[in-house]
């Protein structure tokens, strides 16, 4: 009867260990997802937001302390993100700034690209700088595109959408992107990187833009959004 009731304890103080071990893991998750960068070291934080993330209420994330918003904006030669023309104008008059976002496609010829971002984003001094997300590769090109053809056609859609705006892109650039092509060595631009909770040192220079929480939830929205902050 002891040893029946021995391991019975045995059992319930396992049950307890893995119980607390699953609180444990849900609070820390919790935590992460709520987390972002104090505003003490970092005065000046924001949103990166698209169709994705649902209708934004741009005066909401003012009110949890956002100071800017990134609106995703075009892709490649033809991609147009469905909330752009909303977002755009409901943050008027909101108080963010703001700034638009094209992802580029390096399979893709840089003039077309541009055509597409110079007819979906205005031309407004208003505006942040634009913002250019190198994330995807040329592996799957239909044509092989070499890293000397990367730079080039980069360069030429960056001088080309400069241009229109007046003023110098931020590459916002992935690991996996720098990783293969070193971009951020070879164009002298600010830089936006990425890593969750930590602050990222793949670019081998400073960064000015860093999305801190890829999934941050918070009161403003009722799905996460990409969460940024400033250099100071």
């Amino acid at each position: 009867m002891g040893r029946k009731r021995a391991i019975g304890w045995r059992w319930r103080i396992a049950g307890m260990v893995v119980l607390a071990a699953l609180v444990a893991g849900a609070w820390g998750w919790w935590r992460f997802e709520h987390w972002r960068p104090s505003a003490k070291a970092f005065p000046v934080q924001g949103i990166e937001i698209g169709a994705a993330d649902g209708p934004a209420d741009f005066r909401a994330f003012k009110a949890i302390g956002a100071r800017f918003a990134y609106l995703d904006a075009s892709a490649g030669a033809s991609g147009v993100d469905p909330a752009f023309a909303r977002n755009l104008a409901a943050i008027r008059g909101s108080g963010l700034q703001f700034g638009a976002v094209h992802r580029y496609d390096p399979c893709v010829p840089a003039d077309q690209q541009a055509a597409n971002f110079v007819t979906i984003v205005p031309r407004d001094a208003a505006m942040l700088p634009p913002a250019i997300e190198l994330d995807k590769l040329a592996d799957k090109c239909p044509n092989r595109v070499s890293e000397a053809g990367i730079e080039s056609e980069l360069t030429t859609f960056l001088n080309e959408i400069e241009g229109h705006v007046g003023k110098p892109a931020v590459l916002k650039v992935s690991k996996a992107f720098e990783a293969r092509y070193g971009i951020a060595d070879k164009l002298e631009r600010n830089l936006w990187l990425t890593r969750d909770w930590l602050q990222p040192d793949y670019g081998g220079r400073p960064w000015t833009l860093w999305t801190a929480n890829s999934a941050y939830r918070n009161q403003a929205s009722e799905v996460p959004v990409r969460w940024v902050v400033l250099q100071p």
